[in-house]
């Protein structure tokens, strides 16, 4: 569940507090270990660029994570911004009324 009164961490900024300055690595040391340049790392940090499934593999092998995690701090950013920038279009979406299926209607007389 995305918050609702803030938007989520970029990944730049969890990659650079959290990774880069505790263990003392520069953007020039995190791009060759990567295998990427230092402007695409300098980018994400500084959150013009966005984690891409190749980058999200490469930190993931680099620092013991998943690339779920890195993916999910992408994704959680970008539908944020999605939300708030169609926030009055998306308002304007009626929802459908649906009919209950046989599953939901079996586990009500369970």
């Amino acid at each position: 569940m995305l918050p609702k009164n803030r938007r989520p961490t970029p990944p730049g900024e969890i990659l650079k507090y959290e990774f880069i300055e505790p263990l003392g690595l520069t953007q020039q040391q995190l791009a060759e270990r990567l295998g990427i340049t230092r402007v695409r790392v300098n980018e994400i940090i500084s959150g013009k660029r966005a984690i891409t499934p190749d980058t999200a593999i490469r930190l993931s092998r680099l620092f013991h994570t998943t690339v779920e995690f890195w993916m999910g701090l992408q994704t959680d950013v970008e539908l944020w911004n999605a939300m708030k920038a169609g926030e009055s279009e998306y308002r304007k979406i009626i929802p459908l009324k649906t009919k209950k299926t046989n599953r939901e209607i079996s586990n009500e007389t369970e």
